[in-house]
């Protein structure tokens, strides 16, 4: 080889690494939100079991579940894939447990949040709380007192349908209802 070529190579070599090491300083490490209450696989969101707690005096696991005809009739909200938002045709579903816990001030009520299988178990986890809050969030914006409501997520840890299919992950992106008398 002769000092031009190998000069050439040379340059070609630092051109490659510039580029090389431009693009990956560009990176950004945490993806964007392009609409909010919708997430994607990647994005990290803090875990915080439980973190909106009822009032001192009611523990809901010291409390008895309500289980009856008429709150079985208050069926679960679900929700899109990777979302919290409430979709506008669930609301009513939120408005039915609201009625159903004004009118029955001594019942207390923890939101769980569910998720399908994909994705990590913790993103899973934080995902289902996030739903469960956002359902919290709209019972209070309905009048229900905020001290009567709890949250938890049980992630993908309890699927209302087995199966490994799009059918089967919408039954188990939802929140559901558990009443608890005081």
């Amino acid at each position: 080889m002769n000092m031009r070529s190998e000069k050439q190579i040379l340059k070609l070599a630092f051109a490659l690494i510039a580029v090389a090491v431009m693009a990956t300083g560009c990176r950004t490490h945490k993806p964007k939100v392009n609409d909010p209450g919708t997430i994607g696989p990647e994005t990290e969101i803090p875990y915080a079991p439980g973190d909106i707690p009822m009032d001192g005096s009611v523990r809901f696991d010291t409390l008895n579940r309500v289980s009856n005809a008429e709150t079985a009739a208050i069926m679960p909200v679900y929700f899109d894939y990777d979302a919290y938002v409430i979709p506008a045709g669930e609301v009513a579903k939120i408005s039915s447990a609201a009625d159903f816990l004004r009118a029955n001030p001594a019942i207390v009520l923890v939101v769980e949040g569910n998720c399908d299988e994909r994705g990590t178990a913790e993103y899973n986890m934080s995902l289902g709380e996030y739903r469960a809050q956002s359902v919290r969030e709209q019972l209070v914006t309905l009048g229900v007192d905020a001290q009567r409501i709890q949250t938890s997520s049980y992630g993908e840890e309890r699927p209302a349908d087995p199966e490994h299919n799009e059918g089967a992950w919408a039954k188990n992106r939802r929140a559901e209802f558990a009443f608890y008398q005081k």
